[in-house]
């Protein structure tokens, strides 16, 4: 992990080299993401192509994984940004890069060494964006929090519906089903 000695301002951090596993800044100090492994790997893709496969064709939104936000003090990687079609920076219908901006959705999935609490605490960070929607999945508990817009947690399992429909109205998804996708016999 990079470690700094003082605390970076927005700016500061943006012209830092980047470094992988991807550094984010949370009010002024800097960390670095967990490496992903399997399972975390493997939900984010199946997730990741889930929204798309859903949202793309009916251009209400695009799931980029790994996309950096920034905003006031703060610059965070979500696992999986979903973005509103109107949002995504174009020219002439052609995505181009453009400066960080919150997602519509922020997906974190949690890694060996993170936890719940500590992704909470980040999802509110989000929400302190403007973010609309926060999703934490929970690979070990076959689990998925989502946070409201108070900053307070509502947990899923088994067949709960996992409720996007202020972005991706009628994306249909339960926790079951997205844990599925592990099971590979």
């Amino acid at each position: 992990m990079t470690a700094v000695q003082r605390r970076l301002s927005l700016q500061e951090f943006l012209e830092l080299p980047d470094e992988s596993p991807a550094l984010e800044l949370i009010d002024g100090t800097v960390t670095q993401k967990v490496a992903p492994q399997w399972l975390h790997g493997l939900l984010q893709g199946s997730l990741t192509a889930a929204i798309n496969g859903y949202a793309w064709p009916k251009k209400l939104a695009v799931a980029f994984p790994e996309i950096r936000e920034a905003f006031g003090r703060d610059s965070l990687v979500p696992d999986i940004g979903v973005y509103r079609w109107e949002r995504i920076p174009r020219t002439a219908g052609k995505l181009v890069n453009a400066p960080p901006i919150p997602p519509d959705i922020a997906i974190e999935i949690i890694s060996p060494g993170q936890t719940v609490s500590e992704l909470i605490r980040k999802g509110r960070r989000y929400l302190a964006h403007r973010v609309q929607t926060i999703v934490i999945v929970h690979p070990e508990a076959e689990s998925v929090v989502l946070l409201r817009s108070d900053g307070s947690p509502v947990t899923l399992r088994g067949d709960d519906r996992i409720d996007l429909d202020a972005v991706l109205p009628g994306f249909e998804l339960t926790v079951q089903a997205l844990f599925d996708v592990l099971q590979l016999d």
